[in-house]
């Protein structure tokens, strides 16, 4: 039979309170006794029960996670930064994929409210004034997007395009391409305003294509808008998109990077592995989950601590020397 919190406290000489005490909120316990306690415990095979310790501590010991597409490789590196973080604090995960759709973020975030103690965002799609609503309501920490008051962790924008428009310049391109992401998406106004700034600096001419969706498919509708734009390199929302141009113009005989240059953002492991292999400005994804629940734990922090994370050009073969440079 399973080991009970009375057997226990009667092995290791104290009582039940105490073993719930020492297992639940270890700091209200000598540190003797703390230790005696989970000695005893491990040695008896014995694992508190979560709903009733639940109940003791007002914490559930589960963290929500939502992400806007798991179809997108660059998502489940920062699911296993989440878990794997969660999984050392001894948490579990509810995972959510709201499929791109603003409408049902705060839905899926209030369905969740009950059974966690947080919910980390990943890339919100929602107005900020419901993201305010509700950080009122429940713990939140954002990945990929900032709200003011609100803890998040985001990534080095501004420095990703000028490493990677100084790349491009430095092979002779002067007028370049930009193929947006969605309208409603923060990192996707924040690559355009850092480009904008970038480009002013560098004097290189910046033609804007437009939204399309943030994937393959978006990138392949987009392509020969590119084509007869007279750019001679072109950066893409996200390696996704950039993978749907590297596609399109393989079909219609444009020559990457010899006629056209192409760069991605997000460093996912396919972009590697297509031929030419994909330039990209590599974005952090386990460190961003793990530090997303680092700032959901930390009951030391005020809440309002925000984090940038470094990026970095991956220079690979879709991207060569302008035509006549």
């Amino acid at each position: 039979m399973a080991a009970t919190i009375k057997d226990v406290a009667r092995a290791a000489g104290v009582s039940v309170a105490t073993v719930t005490r020492a297992l639940s909120t270890p700091e209200l316990v000598r540190l003797d006794t703390r230790e005696r306690v989970r000695a005893t415990a491990a040695a008896l095979g014995y694992h508190p029960n979560r709903a009733a310790r639940g109940l003791i501590t007002g914490r559930t010991g589960n963290l929500g996670l939502l992400v806007p597409d798991l179809s997108n490789p660059f998502f489940p590196g920062i699911v296993k930064g989440v878990q794997g973080r969660a999984h050392e604090a001894d948490h579990a995960v509810f995972l959510a994929d709201t499929d791109e759709d603003p409408a049902a973020e705060a839905g899926l975030v209030r369905k969740l409210a009950k059974q966690v103690d947080g919910v980390v965002l990943c890339s919100p799609r929602m107005p900020e004034a419901e993201l305010r609503a509700l950080a009122g309501e429940i713990p939140i920490a954002l990945v990929y997007r900032r709200v003011p008051g609100t803890p998040s962790v985001t990534a080095a924008f501004l420095d990703g395009m000028r490493q990677a428009v100084s790349h491009l310049v430095a092979l002779g391109h002067r007028r370049i391409a930009y193929v947006g992401g969605p309208r409603t998406s923060w990192a996707n106004r924040e690559r355009v305003r850092s480009l904008r700034a970038v480009s002013k600096t560098s004097g290189v001419e910046l033609v804007e294509m437009g939204s399309v969706i943030p994937q393959f498919e978006g990138g392949v509708a987009a392509a020969d808008q590119v084509i007869v734009a007279g750019v001679t390199a072109v950066i893409a929302y996200n390696d996704l998109v950039a993978l749907g141009l590297l596609h399109r113009c393989a079909a219609r005989g444009v020559r990457v990077p010899a006629d056209l240059s192409v760069l991605g953002f997000d460093d996912i492991p396919l972009g590697a592995m297509v031929h030419p292999a994909l330039t990209t400005v590599a974005l952090p994804q386990g460190a961003a989950g793990r530090a997303a629940v680092d700032l959901l734990l930390n009951e030391r922090q005020d809440r309002k601590e925000r984090l940038e994370l470094p990026t970095q050009l991956i220079v690979r073969g879709s991207t060569g020397p302008a035509e006549g440079s």
